[in-house]
């Protein structure tokens, strides 16, 4: 499909930038930047050129300043049940890609732009940045994933905080919860986001691949079922061949050349 709302770069070594690009109303989420993402984010998952992905917004004021007001189906369940189901299925694909991804929010990060940062594997904020669920304030509440994975990522009270009073949060305080994993000058975020991003390339794709599918799928589930699940990723990495020449490599004290085998 076409891209209208949307950038998509793709640099030699493997990295995606995807940029949303509706500065005219501070990048907010609508019907055709879903479509968009989702077409983007298929991509990603499906080119096996492609390592990772940084999702970031155009301008300096925003990542995503929330969903589009005008398309909220206010006044028909059925209709909401469906519009929150396609923003679902979004962050799903997103964070259950296999691969890496960072969201460099540069700016405001609110609603369903918070949930896609909170979907993504690492957030950078920059310094002016500022986070939040302001959904109750409209007489709703969040409907992308917002509910889940703000309190596993900073924890029940705090999230609870945020999802009952809607008042967001500076990046100093993001940072001090957890809720982004570096704070950086707006000037230097796109580049600190993809160098960070890029810290995974020379890793085997097989171990990241397997590293996300076991943290998600521990987050989902009981410790016990999720300790079995890893020892039996553990035990599928440690027979290939990528493993041999991780540890050989050690012991030779060379750099490893992962082959994804």
């Amino acid at each position: 499909m076409s891209w209208n709302f949307i950038v998509f770069q793709a640099s030699e070594d493997g990295l995606a930038t995807v940029t949303i690009d509706r500065p005219d109303t501070l990048n907010a989420l609508n019907a055709a930047v879903i479509a968009e993402l989702d077409d983007a984010f298929r991509r990603v998952e499906n080119d096996a050129s492609l390592r990772g992905i940084v999702i970031t917004g155009a301008g300096r004021k925003a990542f995503v300043a929330g969903a589009d007001i005008r398309e909220l189906p206010v006044g028909n369940a059925a209709q909401a049940r469906n519009y929150a189901l396609r923003g679902q299925d979004l962050m799903r694909r997103l964070e259950r890609m296999g691969k890496p991804s960072v969201a460099a929010i540069n700016g405001f990060a609110l609603g369903g732009g918070l949930e896609l940062a909170l979907a993504c594997t690492l957030r950078v904020a920059s310094a002016n940045a500022s986070l939040g669920l302001p959904e109750i304030k409209l007489g709703i509440m969040p409907g992308y994933g917002g509910t889940q994975r703000l309190p596993r990522l900073v924890g029940r009270g705090r999230a609870l905080e945020m999802l009952l009073t809607g008042e967001p949060v500076d990046a100093a305080e993001a940072y001090r919860i957890g809720l982004v994993n570096y704070v950086v000058p707006q000037s230097e975020l796109l580049a600190f986001s993809q160098a960070l991003l890029r810290k995974t390339f020379d890793k085997t794709r097989l171990g990241v691949a397997a590293i996300l599918d076991a943290v998600n799928t521990g987050l989902e589930c009981g410790l016990q079922e999720s300790l079995r699940y890893e020892a039996a990723a553990f035990a599928a990495l440690a027979a290939g061949e990528d493993a041999l020449e991780g540890t050989r490599a050690f012991l030779e004290k060379r750099t490893p050349v992962f082959k994804g085998k």
